[in-house]
């Protein structure tokens, strides 16, 4: 099954190269990609194995069946609200300003190139710690279902991704991630029927949740595994934030609405989108509360959370391990895929080969044809096609020795990340009173908290550290643009002229 999977990914990669063959074609798709595939694409690159393995698993034993409310908060705001708020008029600005990645936006947008290269450092720094995350996902799983060693996991799983994302770029990625998503919403179907039944049905394992004591507790029952808002609603309350509303701030996920076709292919793909939501994120969160129901590694008197879906899913029959297997690896292969694509052609585009764009409401020195020759098109996809390689190199040497658990990983990422880029990108296309000064202030705020707590051993918890971050934007920028600059009127009015 494995085999046959892979295959099919190399398969799909060949059939899109020539779709690839232009920076347009590479990276966008040609921004003709349909509903289906933008809105699988979407849900694909949002859960991966680090869902699947570290944060169903770690929050499903931290805060019981509560956890499922974090695949609630996945479905609603992370996907349902990120489309009716970003769709549209991120398709709409990003394609009238001719941008291409989230630091282009930030460069044309507020008039200041700066912006471009700042914002596409932190994008490729930030997203390598993901990127580290999810390798060991899916390791974990490939050393329990066929006792490969985990370093081989992570070369393997490396090397493939890296054939069909260079082969066919974005579209083999919209395809493929098509094909993982169907095997994602199949799978999770079926191992929670599997998991619960091998405890003796719902009421079963629900009531053997019910009795168990709180850590460092022996009274029966004083975990509050089974309450509506588990032992710890304002920690559960920090997990939804993270990563709900961190997903509008992530370059590999806005990037998806560039690509789509058009404003009906964007109503479609928010219904689907936040159905496969519900299904996949739901169920991986509702099947990580029952954790506590199964015996966890212990390394070095900690417990290893990343170990608990392993212990899960030994008992169960081969064909279902296999199923099991294949899931992850499909969340895990089009998560990373999305990330490297993102890196390459953000460093390419952004750092390497900055275009000279005039601001709009500017007149342009000469035409496109004149500053972009097809030549220099294909250097930049061959370049792209180089960083992919390196990105994965170095998120591979951190995945082969990784500094924290799955979690950690992903709440350093995402906090840097979101907190830099989600309040100035969503206000940037809402208000013409955001300022330039405000987007620097808030990407000091978003990458300095985070590195911050993180050089001082982590005094707030990485996951609500990156929820502060998020949230806290929205007033750094909001306060900074009243005191600051404001950017010429008839450059912000060129900008918005496309919401007309």
């Amino acid at each position: 099954m494995t085999i046959v999977f892979l295959a099919v990914m190399i398969g799909v990669g060949l059939y899109t190269r020539k779709q690839a063959s232009s920076v347009e074609g590479f990276v966008l798709g040609g921004r003709a990609v349909g509903p289906w595939l933008t809105a699988f694409a979407f849900g694909t690159s949002y859960f991966s194995a680090v869902v699947f393995v570290g944060y169903a698993r770690q929050f499903g034993w931290k805060y019981g069946l509560s956890s499922a409310w974090i695949g609630i908060g996945n479905a609603v705001i992370g996907s349902l609200l990120a489309w009716l708020l970003l769709g549209k008029r991120t398709k709409l600005m990003t394609q009238h300003i001719e941008s291409r990645t989230m630091p282009d936006f930030f460069g044309t947008r507020f008039a200041d190139q700066g912006l471009r290269i700042a914002a596409s450092i932190i994008a490729f720094v930030f997203l390598i710690p993901y990127t580290a995350g999810v390798y060991k996902g899916i390791s974990t799983l490939f050393e329990m279902g066929f006792g490969i060693p985990y370093e081989y996991c992570v070369i393997i799983m490396a090397i493939l991704t890296a054939v069909y994302v260079i082969l066919g770029g974005y579209k083999a990625t919209a395809m493929n991630d098509f094909i993982q998503g169907i095997i994602m919403l199949f799978g999770i179907v079926a191992v929670i029927v599997a998991v619960i039944a091998a405890q003796g049905g719902l009421s079963e394992a629900v009531s053997k949740l019910s009795v168990l004591p709180a850590d460092g507790s022996t009274e029966p029952g004083s975990g509050g595994f089974t309450s509506l808002f588990g032992p710890d609603p304002w920690g559960l309350l920090g997990v939804v934030v993270l990563t709900s509303l961190g997903t509008m701030g992530l370059p590999q996920m806005v990037g998806k609405f560039y690509s789509i076709t058009d404003e009906s292919a964007i109503k479609r793909g928010t219904v689907i989108s936040t159905i496969f939501a519900f299904i996949v994120a739901g169920g991986c969160y509702f099947l990580g509360g029952f954790g506590r129901l199964y015996e966890p590694v212990v390394e070095n008197g900690k417990i290893a959370f990343d170990s608990i879906v392993p212990a899960m899913l030994v008992t169960l029959p081969d064909i279902l391990i296999a199923l099991v297997v294949l899931l992850v690896l499909s969340a895990s292969m089009s998560t990373l895929a999305s990330l490297v694509l993102t890196s390459s052609s953000t460093m390419t585009l952004d750092l390497i080969y900055r275009d000279k764009k005039s601001l709009p409401g500017e007149v342009e020195e000469g035409t496109i044809d004149d500053i972009v020759s097809e030549k220099i098109e294909r250097r930049k996809v061959v370049v792209m096609r180089v960083l992919i390689m390196f990105f994965i190199a170095i998120s591979l040497l951190i995945a082969l020795n990784p500094p924290t658990f799955i979690a950690q990983l992903m709440g350093i990422s995402w906090g840097a990340l979101a907190g830099a880029f989600l309040a100035p990108f969503m206000l940037g296309l809402y208000s013409r009173s955001i300022t330039t000064a405000s987007v620097w202030a808030c990407f000091i705020w978003g990458v300095g908290l985070t590195l911050v707590n993180m050089l001082l051993g982590n005094p707030i918890n990485p996951i609500n550290c990156g929820a502060i971050a998020m949230v806290g934007g929205f007033p750094v920028v909001w306060i900074v643009s009243l005191f600051t600059k404001k950017l010429p009127k008839n450059v912000v009015e060129t900008i918005f002229e496309c919401y007309k």
